[in-house]
C-alpha cells in the first residue's frame, strides 16, 4: 500500500509495512465477525425448524385433516368461481352500474355542447354554413344531445 501526498510543487510517496498487514487483519476480523453472525443465524433457524415440526409428524389424523382441507379449499374455489358468475347481478354492482352510466351520458353531452360551441365559433369566424362544417368534420345530420 502507497499513499502519497502534494505538497507544493511535488508529489510524495511512502508506505509503512505494518499498514497492508493492519489491512488484512481487520478484514479477516469483520469477515469471522459476519461468519458468527451466520452461525448464529443458522442455528437459530434450526431450532425456530425444529419447534414448527413438533405436532407435524405424519400421522393418519393429520393426513385426513389435510385431505379434508383440500377438499375445502376446492370447494371454496368453485363456490367463489360460481359467486363470480352471478357478480353482474348483484344490486352494488348494479347501482355502480347506473352510476356510471349518468356520469357516460353527462360527458357526452358535455362533449356534444362542446362540438356545438365549436361549430358555431367557425360559423361567426369562417362564415361557413352548418352542412359545410358538418361535412368538412364527419359530423352526421342527426347528432344531438342525449336524453
Amino acid at each position: 500500500m502507497v499513499d502519497s501526498d502534494r505538497i507544493g510543487t511535488s508529489n510524495y510517496f511512502w508506505a509503512f509495512p505494518s499498514k497492508a498487514s493492519n489491512i488484512r487483519k481487520r478484514k479477516i476480523d469483520d469477515l469471522e465477525e459476519q461468519l458468527k453472525e451466520s452461525e448464529k443465524k443458522r442455528v437459530a433457524t434450526e431450532k425456530k425448524i425444529k419447534q414448527a415440526s413438533v405436532g407435524r409428524e405424519d400421522s393418519d389424523s393429520r393426513t385426513e385433516l389435510l385431505k379434508q382441507l383440500a377438499e375445502k379449499e376446492s370447494l371454496n374455489a368453485k363456490l367463489q368461481a360460481d359467486l363470480d358468475k352471478y357478480r353482474e347481478c348483484d344490486p352494488e354492482v348494479l347501482e355502480e352500474v347506473k352510476t356510471q352510466t349518468v356520469m357516460a351520458k353527462e360527458a357526452v353531452n358535455r362533449w356534444t355542447d362542446n362540438i356545438f360551441s365549436i361549430k358555431s365559433w367557425c360559423k361567426k369566424k369562417f362564415y361557413m354554413e352548418e352542412k359545410v362544417i358538418d361535412k368538412q368534420f364527419g359530423i352526421p345530420e342527426d347528432f344531438d344531445y342525449i336524453d
